[in-house]
């Protein structure tokens, strides 16, 4: 993330950056570190007047540069046009895990898995100096789906989204556009009778699928 120069775009690199570092527990540790006591204020201020000097700028640098290196990299050794990446996660704790989650239109195997692995940590190890760990993952039921792709592949399934509204709607996906998602849901009141639902994807906030044992 590079510094703007408008006062708008600097700001919102300054929220983004907060942001991103409110999600990791090494936070405390950079804190302890610096041997002071901080408070959202104070850390605000800080990095307003220390600027792009900032260590927290120059940490964020560093894992948004980073991610987006093992992302060209993972992409390059996807050379199965079925299957595609879905998201690139990197922690920031020591020692550093690095988690490559993968899918494919008609799913992925092991294999494969193991495979991109291989391949990619042959990359990685002239690009990362210090210890590391790989891992190439498919996503899991608690994994949202992140892409259209996902939701192609889904189609016929249940699923459970949250909507930016707060309000959850449970169904079975239909089918699904570039604009939006078509499922199928109970209708209020009337046991047995079901509607169909459109569904933006604007309007979506996170959608994950979901299993019947019935």
């Amino acid at each position: 993330m590079k510094c703007q120069s408008t006062k708008a775009e600097y700001f919102f690199s300054l929220f983004k950056c907060i942001r991103f570092y409110k999600r990791f527990e090494s936070t405390d540790r950079f804190f302890a570190h610096h041997k002071k006591s901080f408070t959202f204020a104070s850390l605000l201020k800080r990095i307003v007047l220390e600027g792009t000097a900032s260590p927290l700028f120059r940490s964020l640098d560093f894992f948004m540069d980073l991610k987006e290196k093992i992302k060209e990299l993972a992409l390059s050794k996807l050379t199965n046009p079925a299957h595609f990446l879905v998201d690139v996660v990197v922690s920031k704790h020591k020692p550093m895990k690095i988690t490559l989650i993968v899918d494919g239109d008609q799913g992925i195997t092991i294999d494969d898995c193991a495979s991109l692995s291989r391949e990619v940590n042959d990359l990685l190890a002239e690009l990362i100096e210090e210890q590391y760990s790989l891992e190439v993952t498919t996503p899991g039921l608690d994994h949202p789906l992140k892409l259209k792709r996902q939701f192609q592949k889904n189609v016929g399934r249940g699923l459970k989204v949250h909507l930016t509204d707060k309000t959850i709607v449970h169904g079975v996906l239909q089918k699904m556009d570039e604009e939006k998602i078509v499922v199928e849901v109970n209708a209020q009141g009337k046991k047995g009778e079901k509607k169909v639902s459109e569904i933006p994807f604007e309007e979506i906030e996170k959608t994950f699928v979901t299993i019947s044992f019935k």
